[in-house]
C-alpha cells in the first residue's frame, strides 16, 4: 500500500480533546435566506463576480471572464474555485478554444481549456489522456499554478491509480501546502480504501485529516478536514453496505473520535469562521451534515442560519438519497420548522 503523502509544517495544535463549546464570536448567522431555493447548488455560491462573468460566457463573451481571472491572481483557492465552476458549463472547452486561439500564451484561458476538459472526462465524454495533456500544457505556461494540477488530481481522484492521486496531490500542495479543495479530493480517495482490520474509528484518513488540520494555519479552513473524513468514509461504508443508508441511524459519529472531532471543528467555526474563503459554504454544510446526523440540532441551526441558501450536493448526497429532500428535511429539524 503507498504511504500517506507527506504533511509539512507545525503550525496548528492537535485537535483539542477537551469539548466544551466555545463563545460565540460569529456575530449574526442570517445568512439573508429569503426562504426560497430557487439556486440551491448553484456552485458560485455568493461570488457574484463569477456569476457574472458565468453568465456573459454563456452568451460567448470572454472579457469577463477574462478581467475576473485576471484580478483573482495568486488567490490558488478562489482561482481553482472560479476555474472549476466555469468549466463545468457545458460549451466551455469551445469557448476556452476560442479564447485560446485569440490569445495562444494566455495562462488563464489554457487553465480553462484543461479544467473544462476534465470535467468532459469526468463525464465520460472526453479521452482521459487528451484531459490529462491539456493540463500539462496549461502547467507549463504557469509552472507556479497549483490549478492545472487540480484538474490532473480531480482525474486522478475518479480514473487513476491511487498512486497517480498521491503524486498529483504532492505536486500540488508543493505550490499550494493549504490548497482546500485538493484536500477534499484525497481525502475521498483515502476514505475508499480498505480497513485492513482495524477498529471503525481507526481507518487511515481520519489520522490523514487530522494531521493536516494540526498543521495547517490556525485560520486555516482545512480545520474541518476531521469532519470531512468522516463523511467520505460513511460515503463508503453506506455503498457497500457496512453502514445504514440513513446517516442519522448509522451511530457513524457516535464514536468518542467522532464527537470529539465535532466539538473541535464546532469550537473551531464559531471562533475562526470567515466570510471570505470561496468553499468556506462546502465546509459548512459538512458540518451541519456532521451535527444533524449526531442528533446535535442547536448547533446544526447556527449552520443552517450561516449556510442561507448555499447548500451543496455532497455530503447530502450520500448514498444516492435526493440531496434537495435531505438538505431540506435536516435544516427543518434543526430549526424546528
Amino acid at each position: 500500500m503507498p504511504p500517506l503523502p507527506p504533511l509539512l509544517g507545525t503550525r496548528r495544535a492537535p485537535t483539542d480533546p477537551s469539548g466544551d463549546t466555545a463563545p460565540d464570536h460569529s456575530g449574526p448567522i442570517d445568512g439573508g435566506f429569503d426562504g426560497t431555493f430557487d439556486d440551491m447548488f448553484d456552485g458560485t455560491f455568493d461570488d457574484a463576480e463569477l456569476r457574472t462573468a458565468r453568465a456573459a460566457f454563456t452568451q460567448g463573451r470572454r472579457q469577463a471572464a477574462r478581467s475576473l481571472l485576471r484580478h483573482t491572481g495568486d488567490d490558488w483557492d478562489r482561482r481553482g474555485h472560479r476555474l472549476t465552476v466555469l468549466a463545468r458549463e457545458p460549451y466551455a472547452v469551445a469557448w476556452a478554444r476560442d479564447w485560446l486561439h485569440a490569445e495562444p500564451g494566455s495562462a488563464d484561458a489554457a487553465a480553462l481549456y484543461a479544467l473544462a476538459r476534465v470535467q468532459r472526462a469526468l463525464r465520460g465524454k472526453e479521452d482521459p489522456d487528451r484531459a490529462r495533456e491539456a493540463c500539462a500544457t496549461a502547467a507549463a505556461l504557469a509552472p507556479a499554478d497549483p490549478t492545472p494540477w487540480l484538474g490532473l488530481l480531480q482525474l486522478a481522484r475518479t480514473l487513476g491509480p491511487e498512486r497517480e492521486a498521491l503524486g498529483t496531490f504532492a505536486e500540488l500542495r508543493r505550490r499550494h501546502p493549504e490548497h482546500h479543495h485538493a484536500h477534499h479530493l484525497l481525502l475521498a480517495r483515502l476514505a475508499e480504501r480498505p480497513s485492513g482490520g482495524r477498529a471503525a474509528e481507526d481507518h487511515e484518513v481520519y489520522d490523514l485529516a487530522e494531521l493536516a488540520a494540526a498543521e495547517a494555519p490556525a485560520d486555516s479552513p482545512l480545520a474541518v478536514l476531521p469532519v470531512v473524513a468522516y463523511a467520505e468514509r460513511y460515503r463508503v461504508l453506506a455503498a457497500t453496505g457496512l453502514a445504514p443508508a440513513d446517516p442519522a441511524a448509522s451511530g457513524h459519529w457516535s464514536g468518542p473520535r467522532a464527537r470529539r472531532i465535532l466539538r473541535a471543528c464546532f469550537d473551531w467555526w464559531l471562533e475562526w469562521e470567515h466570510d471570505e474563503h470561496p468553499r468556506r459554504h462546502i465546509d459548512l454544510n459538512h458540518l451541519a451534515f456532521a451535527l444533524s446526523c449526531a442528533g446535535r440540532p442547536a448547533e446544526a441551526a447556527a449552520l443552517f442560519r450561516r449556510i442561507g441558501r448555499h447548500a451543496t450536493p455532497a455530503p447530502w448526497s450520500y448514498v444516492h438519497r435526493d440531496p434537495r429532500a435531505a438538505f431540506r428535511t435536516a435544516r427543518a429539524r434543526a430549526l424546528g420548522h
